[in-house]
């Protein structure tokens, strides 16, 4: 492999919401050739119980971005103070404020991405006890991230996103997602614009790793 190409898709493929283009439409054929290559990610017991709801009728996109904006304003009102204040204290930059300038952009536009993809994974995981849970997540979490690189490497933004899951029920049943799937993530999809993107600041490795002992 040549690493410098893999090394820089690893170390730029970054959470996008205000640099998603709105305005340009995603062909399906990229979609598929990215499903296909997350297809190629590990699963609990080679079990490939995945599935990936693709949304881009309009309607439907609206639905999801409805319940977004609601789940985000009940976080904000719920969490922001107490998690976002030890970061401004941490950080002189403001980065915790850019994230969160970014996460209500994407709230206010979600309805303007033209795909978003829900990767589900077969199996209500709130019924499994810890190890089940890990195992089910540990399934699609891989796939899912496979998917993200994957559309990293051709040009498309995309960010993990969460919010939805406080309205599954309601947003399964819109889409037809039958009760027997967890859905695990939300993942808005466009290409981007401007230039490339650089790696991100983050804590050192010393911070972090533990050998032997914590």
């Amino acid at each position: 492999m040549e690493l410098a190409t893999v090394d820089h898709l690893l170390t730029t493929t970054r959470s996008v919401r205000k640099r998603l283009d709105l305005t340009r439409p995603v062909e399906r054929s990229v979609l598929e050739e990215c499903l296909q290559l997350a297809l190629q990610a590990p699963s609990g017991s080679n079990r490939q119980g995945w599935h990936f709801m693709v949304v881009t009728d309009p309607a439907k996109r609206a639905l999801i971005a409805r319940y977004y904006r609601q789940a985000f304003k009940q976080y904000l009102a719920a969490n922001q103070p107490a998690e976002l204040e030890p970061l401004r204290a941490e950080d002189s930059g403001g980065k915790a404020t850019r994230v969160l300038k970014s996460a209500s952009y994407l709230s206010r536009h979600l309805h303007e991405v033209p795909v978003h993809i829900i990767p589900c994974i077969e199996g209500r995981v709130e019924t499994a006890g810890l190890m089940a849970q890990a195992s089910l997540y540990g399934s699609i979490l891989p796939a899912t991230w496979s998917l993200l690189l994957a559309l990293r490497s051709r040009g498309l933004g995309s960010v993990w996103t969460t919010l939805h899951l406080a309205h599954e029920g309601a947003i399964g049943e819109a889409l037809g997602i039958p009760a027997t799937m967890t859905q695990a993530a939300l993942i808005p999809v466009a290409y981007f614009t401007g230039a490339d993107f650089k790696p991100a600041q983050r804590k050192p490795l010393d911070n972090v790793a533990h050998w032997d002992t914590w």
